[in-house]
């Protein structure tokens, strides 16, 4: 790597913008995280890692200067599926989880080889209905999962659960869960009709949790949140089920192309608004070697995240260095995060999801 490319990767020449650009994507991430965490099966902070080790790694290898990389709805549906699938052929999430981290580090791997054969620019053949009506669905199936969550109750753990046991289940609505979780959906859309200056997630985030505490209203918490850095994932990793290869090859393959599809989108979008240039196989082995470190951590899959990025971008960042500081913001609330993110209510993140479901279906493409 030569010096110039050094300077250009690293460039101190908007520190000030970045470091705000940083700070403030960090603050959009900080639920979102958690709440992709929770939905997949794992844990909260398991998209904590997926935002801190894939959003710092993906933005110094990445091909885009300003891409803030963490989990994401279609990467997050598609690996609560996964994780669900493999706790069936095992029988717990203990069991299944070396299978489950092996899938992700795999998933890296795919969008890595992806990036090294420049397959990248090959995403502008996919056909547009193709990718509005998996949106759509991807969305349709977020809303769905965070239905019972919303009310209160545990989630089954398949989209037919959700339909077929609604109807017997809704009599057993949690009315406080459910309260809390409507007053959230309304902070959402009414926050940024007052002001913009505090992103809407971390204001129904911190509302609800107050409201849930100051009430001492009985709903579902996340519970206590591990502190700390995380450990390496070795131990797991040599538990690995090879009873079903089709499986984890299968899964680490539609992991992998969702996860460049997903990231190279929102790089054209990051692109239009910053009039730069992204480089698309750059880009895909930034995310395929961050994506292999956030599984070795214990992390969720991610990809570059629309939301965060443009607000990265609205708020002054324009070089890698607030990708960077938006990690190292995600890491310093990790390291003292557990004491209070175990008051945060379940359906104060269900809605936050049920509002990112909402936001991914392509009303236009629909009609």
């Amino acid at each position: 790597m030569t010096s110039d490319t050094l300077k250009s990767r690293f460039s101190l020449s908007n520190v000030k913008g970045d470091f705000f650009g940083g700070i403030t994507a960090g603050v959009v991430s900080l639920p979102l995280a958690l709440a992709f965490g929770l939905q997949s099966g794992l844990s909260p902070v398991s998209g904590l890692y997926c935002a801190i080790f894939l959003g710092v790694v993906a933005v110094i290898l990445g091909g885009t200067y300003t891409l803030i990389s963490t989990p994401t709805g279609p990467m997050t549906v598609v690996a609560a599926l996964t994780i669900s699938q493999a706790i069936s052929k095992t029988g717990s999430l203990e069991l299944a989880m070396g299978t489950i981290l092996a899938i992700f580090i795999l998933s890296g791997g795919v969008q890595t080889l992806f990036g090294i054969f420049k397959l990248g620019n090959n995403v502008k053949y996919i056909p547009y209905p193709v990718l509005s009506g998996f949106m759509t669905g991807i969305g349709i199936i977020l809303i769905l999962f965070e239905i019972y969550p919303l009310m209160g109750l545990a989630s089954p753990s398949t989209i037919k659960g959700v339909v077929v046991g609604l109807p017997h289940d809704i009599g057993n609505i949690n009315l406080p869960a459910f309260g809390l979780g409507v007053l959230t959906l309304v902070i959402l859309y009414l926050a940024p009709k007052f002001s913009t200056m505090i992103p809407a997630t971390l204001v129904a985030l911190i509302a609800g949790t107050l409201v849930s505490t100051a009430g001492g209203l009985d709903v579902p918490l996340i519970g206590e949140v591990p502190q700390g850095l995380p450990n390496l994932q070795l131990e797991s990793l040599l538990t690995v089920s090879f009873s079903d290869p089709w499986f984890i090859l299968s899964a680490a393959l539609t992991l992998g192309a969702l996860g460049c599809i997903d990231t190279l989108l929102t790089a054209v979008i990051v692109d239009k608004i910053t009039e730069t240039k992204h480089q698309s196989n750059q880009e895909l082995i930034g995310q395929g070697l961050g994506n292999i470190v956030s599984g070795l951590f214990g992390g969720l899959p991610g990809a570059g995240t629309t939301m965060s990025s443009i607000v990265n971008v609205k708020a002054g960042g324009r070089t890698r260095l607030s990708g960077i500081v938006s990690s190292i913001f995600l890491l310093a609330v990790l390291l003292g995060l557990g004491t209070y993110a175990q008051y945060i209510p379940i359906p104060v993140l269900a809605a936050i999801l049920l509002s990112v479901g909402m936001d991914i279906i392509d009303y236009n493409g629909l009609k």
